[in-house]
């Protein structure tokens, strides 16, 4: 199990005619070209105090008041759906608050429609607010995989505790043996699964080296996997601040990528070819 954080060498004529013989998972052919540098918008003072006064005092109140719901409902949820839709109504605040509307573009079909396989999110993560806008519109129940330390965080480190979201120590990954066997079971069940491959958010907006090993529960469960860009949200709240500089973001979908047939094995080619398509839809030019 320790794979998850390891790589094995992939088995590279194997891979190449198993990745390149798959029509439906080719990675679609956005524009080659960079857009032209947009301005950046400015946000000065004003922005500062609507983030510091207004907007930050009401998350920490929508975190306190429905992370608290969400521990007792735990103890009555079985099956997770009710703290998933608490998790959706203080995302839902959230997204309201910030003033930031998200335009969903590409492949929305795939976010309205389950297909037969299980399916695992690959996301970029640039931004505190990423999950947010995830829990908005992916308008279906799903786990997530979180690092260790944000076990740490009050209400939302109890809430990702106990609503069967899947805990990865990237330090030590024996000790995410149970966690990883819990994820495959509810994969392999129709569970869909998000992860961020970065293993983290960016510190410079950038996109980062994939984790190794990234993709093994998805090769593990044949699951099909689903790229998603989300565009600006680095500048919407980077880290190491809490000033939110409101303005309109875009979650970009694109197509399937199947692992039928792959192993272990493969999981570095696999990542490859996820975070090419990834890059590819996140560097597009905007469409609105």
């Amino acid at each position: 199990m320790n794979k998850i954080a390891t790589t094995a060498e992939p088995e590279k004529e194997r891979t190449e005619s198993r990745l390149h013989g798959d029509k439906g998972s080719e990675v679609p052919a956005w524009p080659a070209e960079r857009p032209p540098l947009q301005r950046r918008r400015r946000h000065g003072w004003l922005s500062h105090l609507r983030s510091y006064i207004l907007i930050d005092p009401l998350i920490w109140v929508y975190t306190l008041v429905l992370g608290t719901v969400s521990l007792i409902a735990s103890f009555f949820d079985r099956d997770g759906r009710m703290q998933h839709n608490l998790a959706r109504a203080w995302s839902w605040l959230i997204m309201k608050t910030i003033l930031s509307p998200v335009t969903v573009t590409g492949n929305n079909a795939v976010l309205r429609h389950p297909g037969a396989k299980p399916r695992v999110y690959a996301v970029t993560h640039a931004s505190a607010l990423d999950i947010p806008i995830l829990y908005v519109n992916l308008p279906f129940q799903f786990r997530i995989i979180f690092k260790s330390e944000l076990l740490a965080y009050p209400f939302v480190g109890w809430h990702l505790k106990r609503s069967g979201q899947v805990c990865i120590n990237q330090q030590n990954p024996s000790a995410s043996v149970g966690a990883i066997k819990s994820a495959l079971k509810s994969l392999r069940k129709g569970m869909p699964l998000v992860i961020f491959p970065e293993g983290g958010r960016t510190r410079d907006g950038q996109i980062q080296p994939f984790l190794p090993g990234a993709f093994f529960l998805a090769i593990k469960s044949q699951a099909d996997i689903v790229p998603i860009a989300l565009v600006d949200t680095f500048d919407l709240l980077p880290m190491n601040t809490y000033h939110i500089k409101c303005q309109p973001l875009e979650m970009r979908v694109g197509e399937v990528i199947s692992t039928e047939g792959l192993a272990v094995a493969d999981t570095e080619a696999v990542s490859a070819k996820v975070k090419a398509a990834i890059e590819a839809l996140h560097s597009a030019p905007r469409t609105t």
